[in-house]
């Protein structure tokens, strides 16, 4: 079989694996190397150290997987249309806004699991495969090669962007040692549209395709393992888990479709939970509830700091404030006691 008779039916495979769309490209990320060095050098990437190691692995797939000759990029949705809208969950300020990618199950097996299965089937169409899958766990310029195999080009937000499915989806890669026909790299679309970094409550966006992540709520409530700056309490909201605004106001997210991977859907009703019920659970009933999710990239503590920003951001209740002082008295992480003072300072 050709390598582009393999390339048609791996084309076919994620169709029949859900996935949105597929690109192949080669492994040439130099332009991406000094991007990244600059964002690296600007201290953008805060305590996220795992960025600057691995040498040039991240940028030189050969290095990270030896005999990778071409990568093949997937993407595949994952917005809930069932869900309570997330305007309003934002502007309700007693419910708890988990970012929209953490709802259902965790992406990182799911995804993993089709890739291996794709491999597998291109295992059984030729001779000598080698490869390795990718889905957020290595150091891997996922969105970078996701633009160059066509699967759509890195917006102003940083996020990638299809002009039809938005930007709602996760990325996957098969590093391969087939060379296969490179697909064409999309255009950039944004024009002169500037909504996401308008709509950045904390003005992490600090400048077109630049992301300080240091001042994210992304990383902030997720990356981040200890103190919150008092500076962007406020602005964080409600928002207990990861952040959303920039896709929210992203005009070509009229074109985003709904997930066909039942994985992926809401089945645990934190689209629309109060942060006083979620304050309330003890770290047993988080972990269980978190076992198979993306939240479970944070532990309790990290969970009880950021509902207590929510909650010192909501309205003024004394039930609010006796939930505080309680779960003050019972936890023993300083951290988590820090923010807890502060929220009761905002709701007093």
């Amino acid at each position: 079989m050709s390598n582009n008779e393999l390339k048609k039916k791996i084309v076919k495979w994620a169709k029949e694996y859900k996935f949105s769309n597929v690109g192949f490209t080669d492994i040439d990320l130099s332009i991406e190397e000094e991007r990244l060095k600059d964002w690296l050098n600007n201290k953008f990437h805060g305590d996220m150290h795992y960025m600057e190691k691995h040498g040039e692995k991240r940028t030189k797939p050969e290095l990270l997987t030896p005999g990778t000759l071409s990568i093949i990029s997937f993407s595949a949705n994952y917005l809930d249309f069932n869900t309570e809208n997330p305007i309003k969950v934002l502007q309700t300020k007693d419910k708890a806004y988990i970012s929209r990618y953490a709802l259902g199950q965790d992406y990182h097996f799911i995804m993993k699991d089709k890739l291996k299965k794709i491999a597998q089937l291109i295992n059984q169409h030729t001779d000598s495969f080698k490869y390795r899958t990718f889905v957020d766990s290595a150091p891997v310029m996922e969105k970078p090669i996701a633009e160059k195999a066509g699967l759509g080009w890195i917006g102003k937000h940083t996020n990638l962007i299809n002009r039809d499915n938005g930007s709602w989806f996760f990325i996957g890669e098969i590093y391969s040692n087939i060379r296969f026909d490179i697909d064409k790299k999309e255009d950039n679309f944004c024009g002169s549209c500037s909504n996401c970094i308008s709509a950045c409550p904390t003005n992490a966006i600090v400048a077109p395709y630049k992301l300080d992540a240091r001042k994210c709520i992304s990383y902030l409530t997720i990356e981040n393992k200890g103190v919150i700056p008092i500076k962007y309490r406020k602005q964080i909201g409600n928002r207990i888990f990861g952040c959303d605004d920039c896709q929210l106001v992203c005009p070509w997210n009229k074109f985003a479709k709904k997930t066909n991977i039942s994985s992926f859907n809401s089945n645990k009703g934190l689209d629309n939970i109060s942060l006083l019920e979620l304050f309330s659970w003890s770290e047993k009933k988080f972990k269980k509830e978190t076992e198979s999710s993306p939240i479970n990239r944070i532990n309790y503590n990290q969970w009880l700091r950021n509902i207590a920003i929510g909650l010192g951001n909501s309205n003024k209740s004394k039930e609010i404030i006796l939930s505080l002082e309680r779960k003050k008295n019972e936890v023993s992480d300083l951290n988590v006691i820090e923010h807890i003072d502060w929220a009761i300072e905002q709701q007093t």
